[in-house]
């Protein structure tokens, strides 16, 4: 038996919108995209926000990038995201999901995320997050440039296809993971472990959950990471003065019966 694994969705179940459309302005700033693409990837996230994620969104939102990002050169891509990344993505995160994340690592178990999304995108956010594998979109690449094709696009029954050829390769017993997702398209991924969870789901996908029984959780709180981590802190600043405190507190009292 291999050990279980936690598949985690990114758009919509880690962070609150579309990880790729979020780069739109820095994209724009680093002059990859005009202000008309602009304001056509602003309105594509507000949809994606509202409407959810069905086949056709999915599918016009496939189209949209591929056009997009033809041309574009694959070092400045990675630049403009290393750059602002917290900035873009961490007011996006939910804490709840953070909280899962946590758990699943001190249970012993792998995270992976599984992404529609370009790889370029998902790979520095799952770093970030802390995640042991990455799954996601790759676009086709020609002399350093996107080509505007899809080599391999992670994406409804290629998700499960994706984390089935990964537990074969890392060992895991996908009987006994987990995975979260928003989507009905990732109805495949879900279907393919032991413990699937919906997360907050769209209309598809809740009916399914409910038909099958599987829990719904509602993620409700973005949260900054840094902030996170610094909230954490005076935790640990207490504990660390509370020991000096006892140190002194053991030396004053060693050298008060010396000097007696």
């Amino acid at each position: 038996m291999g050990q279980p694994a936690a598949f985690f969705d990114l758009d919509k179940t880690i962070i609150a919108k579309s990880s790729t459309l979020a780069f739109s302005k820095p994209f724009q700033a680093g002059g990859l995209i005009s202000r008309k693409a602009l304001l056509r990837s602003a309105y594509s996230q507000f949809v994606y926000v509202l409407g959810g994620a069905d086949h056709d969104q999915m599918e016009k939102m496939r189209q949209f990038m591929s056009e997009l990002v033809s041309g574009w050169d694959v070092a400045t891509v990675r630049e403009i995201v290393a750059d602002t990344l917290h900035n873009v993505v961490d007011p996006l995160v939910y804490d709840e999901a953070v909280q899962l994340i946590e758990e699943h690592h001190a249970a012993g178990r792998d995270v992976v995320i599984v992404s529609a999304s370009g790889q370029e995108v998902v790979e520095p956010i799952g770093e970030m997050l802390g995640a042991d594998h990455v799954v996601a979109t790759r676009m086709e690449i020609a002399d350093g440039k996107y080509t505007g094709e899809i080599a391999h696009y992670a994406y409804a029954e290629e998700k499960a296809a994706a984390i089935r050829a990964l537990a074969e390769q890392r060992d895991y017993d996908l009987a006994t993971s987990y995975a979260y997702s928003d989507s009905i398209t990732d109805v495949h991924m879900l279907e393919a472990v032991g413990h699937p969870y919906a997360v907050n789901p769209d209309k598809e996908l809740r009916r399914v959950a409910k038909e099958r029984g599987w829990p719904i959780l509602v993620f409700v709180k973005p949260v900054a990471l840094r902030s996170r981590a610094l909230s954490a802190r005076p935790t640990l600043a207490a504990l660390a003065v509370g020991g000096a405190v006892a140190l002194g507190g053991v030396i004053w009292a060693g050298t008060r019966k010396r000097s007696h």
